[in-house]
Parts: structure tokens; C-alpha cells; sequence
């Protein structure tokens, strides 16, 4: 099996395509009875139908975005090409994968497209439903759109509750915030170097009084404001532990947690963004789709690298380099790190272990050459992505049929 070596890897390119699509797969492989363009939104479906050939796709019109009218769609489309095979696609957005499962499930096939990977003609300034599905119709006959990873349902409600909870972690931050503004702007302040949020501290809140009875009243609605936030984390928190045993994954969060800087949380977000990371061929590609590698700029013989493209999943990559931060500190095996990884295999403590010394040893390099903390913990995140894929391609071979995620391209 390919293991990762952090040491003789090299990063080519930033936004390669080839490492997108190693999670979806592209265009049209086999041959259908018509290429459908449908773009989608809350209440209609504009639909364009492309023939095999080089004919120009036919708009068929808008339906209403209902089960029932999709349903009526496709007896209508069957009926007219046959009952042969049909493929649609639609760009990816904020109406989700209902309608993928409903294409899929009448037996034909279904691409969920990246919308930012779409051709584009310059000069292109008109833009309707009707020529966004006429243009997706055609692009999907001639294979070149971008087709995204679909998460099956069980994928998706652990990303639902993973995301619902980094929302109310937003809204525990912004209350908190609220509250301390409040208590500089009279007078009122936490001791320097005390941690905050603790026992302590919410005894010393409780605590305060104001000479305004109003301010009074003000203060006591940031404090509850604060307290009812943290008891919705804490209750989603559970919610996602109790719904984690049941999740297919579940082998491979007990796994990743080995990895410094990454505990139960942080394996089940990232997991629950990725999905199965194995579906990457390698960990170049899984960097790419992170936005974890440089943009390039190069002509002739000139090579001009810039900034992070910041591409892909932003839920995954901002949890990469929060634990990234960890790893500033010397490579040892702690009572925690051996307590979390209790339930870790051999070969994820090893490989673990390995990144370990890797990475605390390439942050002291960096930071010892002056390097910008912020951009060493990218470049330390990076690498980590790629320790991570080794970890899942070592651990998915062990998981039963039953509990391998389905996935489909």
C-alpha cells in the first residue's frame, strides 16, 4: 500500500483539476439516450435536452422544483428517448442532493457539477435559465464538467450536525464578544492572564453590579445571552457523540485521533467534510482539494508561486490548521496522546508518531528562519493533510462491507 512521505513530497501546482475531480470523476464515460441540463432553484427547474451528436440542445421549458412534477419529467423524458438511460446534471448549491437521489433512484444518472469549474466563454455577459440549462446540457455531452463528491445520507446528517454545531459555536463566540465589549466600555474587566470562561469566571460575572439599574438589566441579558449559547453547544455536542457510534466511520475516527492535534471533534469534522479520503489517489490531490497548496502563475520558463488558493472545503481546512498550531511545541509521547489513542491501531500510532516528529521538527525549522507563524502553520497543515490520508487509506481496507460508505463519483 502507498504510505505518505512528507519528506520527498512536492507540491507541483495549486488548483489542479486532476485533484478535484479525483473526488467526483468527469463527464460523460459512457453513452446515454440524452444529456439533461437542469438549472435548479427553490421553486423551478429550467430543463435543456442535448441528443447524442452534434445537434444543439432543445429547451424544454421550466417545471416546478416538486417531486411530483420531477417525477412527471422523467416519465415524459423515458417515454421519448425509449426507456434508454438518461444523464442529468445540475450545478451544486443551496438546494442540496434531493433531487440527485430522486435522478438516481428512477434508475438513471445524476452529476452535481461545480458551478466554479463550469466553461466559460469571455465576453459572456447575457445570462438566463434558459441558457444556463441549454449550457449544461451541452457541456454534459461533451464531458467537460466538473462533477462534485456526494455524501450519502448517512455522510450528510453527521456533516449536518458537525456544521450545526461550528453555527452555534459561531453564535457562543459572538455573545461572548457582546459581553466583554459591554463590560470594557464600564469599567469592568477580567483580571490579565486569568483564563476566562471558567468556574471562576462565571462566578466573578455573576457577581458584578452596576450603579444604573438599567445597565443592570443590560449586563444580565449578555450574561444569559452567553450561558443559553454555551448549553446549545453543549447539547449538539452530545447530540454528535451520541449519533457517532452508529456512523460508518466511526472505526476511522478512533484512528485519526492518534494524530497530534486532532481530537474526537476534529476527526469527526473532518471526516464528516471529506467523506472517505481514500477516494483521493493521493495526498497531492487531497492538498489541492483543501486549497492547502500555493497558486501558480508560470510562463516559459518563469516560475511564480503566490498565496494558498483557499479552493475546496473551508470547514476541513480551517480545522487542518487550527491543529496544526499543536505541533509548535517538541515531539514526545504524552499520557493525553496515549490516552486518546487508546483505541487507535498499531499502525495508525506509527504513523502518527512519524508525523509527529516530522512536523514539530519542520515548525522549529521554519519559525527559527523567521518564517511568519500564521504561514508556517499552513505549511504545517499541508503536510498534515497528507498523514491524514495515510492514516485513512491504511485504516478503510479494515472496515466490514457493511460498514464501507458508499460513494459514487
Amino acid at each position: 500500500m502507498q504510505e505518505f512521505n512528507a519528506a520527498t513530497h512536492r507540491i507541483e501546482t495549486a488548483s489542479s483539476p486532476v485533484a478535484l475531480s479525483a473526488a467526483s470523476g468527469t463527464g460523460a464515460s459512457k453513452p446515454y439516450a440524452a444529456y439533461i441540463g437542469l438549472d435548479v432553484h427553490k421553486e423551478t427547474i429550467a430543463v435543456a435536452v442535448a441528443e447524442p451528436g452534434r445537434g444543439e440542445p432543445i429547451y424544454r421549458g421550466e417545471i416546478a422544483n416538486t417531486p411530483k412534477k420531477i417525477e412527471k419529467l422523467l416519465a415524459q423524458l423515458s417515454e421519448a428517448y425509449g426507456g434508454g438511460v438518461l444523464l442529468f446534471c445540475y450545478e451544486a448549491g443551496p438546494c442540496g442532493y434531493g433531487l440527485y437521489r430522486q435522478l438516481i433512484g428512477s434508475g438513471h444518472d445524476c452529476q452535481v457539477v461545480a458551478p466554479s469549474l463550469i466553461p466559460k466563454k469571455a465576453g459572456e455577459r447575457i445570462k438566463t435559465d434558459r441558457r444556463d440549462a441549454l449550457k449544461l446540457a451541452r457541456l454534459l455531452r461533451s464531458g467537460d464538467l466538473t462533477a462534485v463528491w456526494i455524501p450519502d445520507q448517512e455522510q450528510e446528517r453527521m456533516r449536518d450536525l458537525s456544521r450545526a454545531r461550528d453555527d452555534l459555536k459561531a453564535q457562543e463566540r459572538k455573545a461572548r464578544q457582546q459581553l466583554n465589549a459591554f463590560l470594557l466600555r464600564h469599567g469592568q474587566h477580567w483580571p490579565k492572564g486569568k483564563s476566562r470562561w471558567t468556574p471562576a469566571h462565571e462566578h466573578w460575572l455573576a457577581g458584578l453590579k452596576l450603579d444604573d439599574p438599567w445597565q443592570q438589566v443590560v449586563l444580565q441579558t449578555y450574561i444569559d445571552a452567553e450561558r443559553a449559547a454555551g448549553e446549545r453547544v453543549a447539547q449538539i455536542t452530545d447530540q454528535l457523540m451520541r449519533a457517532l457510534p452508529e456512523w460508518s466511520l466511526a472505526p476511522v475516527v478512533d484512528s485519526l485521533v492518534a494524530l497530534r492535534g486532532i481530537d474526537k471533534l476534529a476527526a469527526i469534522v473532518l471526516l464528516a467534510e471529506l467523506g472517505d479520503i481514500s477516494r483521493f489517489d493521493s495526498p497531492k490531490q487531497l492538498m489541492a482539494f483543501l486549497g492547502l497548496v500555493p497558486s501558480e502563475h508560470s510562463s516559459g520558463g518563469r516560475r511564480r508561486q503566490g498565496a494558498i488558493t483557499l479552493t475546496g472545503n473551508s470547514h476541513a481546512r480551517r480545522m487542518l490548521v487550527e491543529s496544526a498550531w499543536s505541533y509548535r511545541f517538541p515531539a514526545r509521547q504524552t499520557k493525553h496522546l496515549k490516552a486518546k489513542a487508546v483505541h487507535a491501531s498499531p499502525e495508525a500510532k506509527r504513523i502518527a508518531w512519524k508525523a509527529q516528529v516530522r512536523l514539530c521538527g519542520r515548525y522549529r525549522t521554519m519559525t527559527r528562519a523567521g518564517k511568519n507563524t500564521k504561514l508556517v502553520c499552513v505549511a504545517i497543515a499541508r503536510e498534515l493533510a497528507g498523514f491524514l490520508w495515510d492514516i485513512v487509506r491504511q485504516e478503510m481496507p479494515r472496515l466490514t462491507p457493511a460498514q464501507t460508505p458508499m460513494t459514487r463519483a
